[in-house]
């Protein structure tokens, strides 16, 4: 089968004038507003300060977007990527912050807290938990995932697989920041843990395999009886055909649609996967998510661990009667409070939760970064799922 990336569509001139006005509001909020917390004309600072400062807040305001759509287009700049990506983290952390101290200028403004002091007071305030914050974010980031253990009952599990430990890969992400060492102490960590089985549940890369191979190299090395990968929605941005073959050629088994039975005893645990829930538009020839073809030929009494890389998709295992979904994808809102944000469109953020009077949802905080290189108040995990007999 060709793994050829299909051209895109190019799109219309109203698709690119609408996407060129969303671009620039959302430039000119994430900049500006941080530009009025820190250099607000009521501060009254020193005009070598107020000057260096908006030029400073100018130029990054124009180098932004250019930067961000040479990243991703047609050139795929991983160094336009790199730039623009750690400006939006930075830019995304003072604009939130920005408006949590508006709060506090508020309560000092009503208290009779004059400026220039109130100002300079939420200016200095603002800039030492913006620094704080990135830097905290940063490390975050590029550490090796902690380790969640979670006990999970399945009312129809049979016994023979109480004790069937799972760990869980989710969203790696590897990008255009070089992180083949951070894969290899990964993958290092999913090996201490001795899991029966390893799942990923997509998000390998931003990119091709061409792009990425090195950094996603060492899964060949994971250690583990099963290992099963789908399919996540960023895979459908850099041929996931082509994914699905070099997780095959790393030893993995990739489950399109499909499905494989483990067996103790004569008794049955089946692990599914679909594609993820975008596929159908990708352009990218036979794929789509299709839960029914995943589960056909299953028995209607066998335990059924589901992976979809997005949680989202948790109606319709309700509706078939999986046990368990595994998902990503949400990364747990990567940088606070885009919590907020990812909430609209999930229904459940991360961590263990029930649906129906059968199903369970586990939805990992994955073990990379998408875009800013930030993670706050969303730490990265390796999931380590203990399954029990209920």
């Amino acid at each position: 089968m060709s793994t050829r990336t299909p051209a895109p569509p190019r799109p219309s001139a109203r698709r690119r004038a609408t996407f060129t006005a969303v671009l620039l509001v959302l430039t000119a909020l994430l900049f500006w507003v941080p530009w009025a917390g820190l250099l607000a004309p009521s501060a009254r600072w020193p005009w070598p300060v107020q000057v260096v400062g908006t030029a400073f807040f100018a130029v990054a305001s124009v180098a932004f977007p250019l930067l961000l759509v040479r990243a991703h287009g047609r050139r795929h700049s991983d160094r336009a990527s790199r730039a623009a990506h750690a400006m939006l983290g930075v830019a995304w952390v003072f604009f939130a912050w920005t408006l949590i101290t508006d709060v506090l200028r508020l309560v000092l403004a009503v208290a009779g807290v004059d400026n220039p002091f109130r100002s300079r007071l939420i200016a200095v305030l603002l800039l030492v938990i913006g620094t704080a914050l990135v830097a905290y974010g940063v490390h975050e980031a590029r550490r090796v995932p902690r380790v969640k253990r979670v006990d999970v009952a399945l009312p129809r599990l049979d016994a023979a697989f109480d004790g069937l430990t799972v760990a869980v890969l989710a969203d790696t992400h590897y990008g255009a920041i070089d992180r083949t060492a951070w894969s290899r102490a990964t993958v290092e960590a999913v090996n201490a843990l001795g899991a029966d089985v390893v799942v990923h549940v997509g998000d390998i890369a931003d990119g091709t395999v061409e792009q990425r191979r090195g950094q996603a190299a060492p899964l060949g090395d994971v250690r583990a009886p099963h290992r099963f990968y789908v399919s996540g929605n960023h895979e459908y941005l850099g041929n996931a055909q082509a994914w699905l073959d070099h997780m095959t050629e790393l030893g993995w088994t990739s489950l399109h649609n499909q499905h494989r039975v483990l067996e103790r005893g004569g008794r049955r645990l089946v692990f599914a996967g679909v594609d993820d829930v975008t596929a159908a538009h990708s352009g990218e020839p036979g794929h789509a998510a299709d839960l029914d073809a995943a589960l056909s030929g299953t028995r209607t009494d066998d335990p059924v661990v589901l992976l979809a890389h997005q949680p989202s998709e948790i109606g319709k295992a309700v509706a078939a009667g999986v046990d368990l979904q595994l998902s990503g994808h949400t990364h747990g809102g990567q940088i606070w409070p885009f919590h907020l944000l990812v909430r609209l469109q999930q229904p459940v953020l991360a961590g263990l939760s029930r649906h129906g009077e059968r199903t369970r949802l586990y939805t990992s905080r994955g073990a990379g970064f998408w875009g800013p290189p930030l993670r706050v108040f969303a730490p990265s995990e390796i999931s380590l799922l203990t399954l029990h007999a209920a």
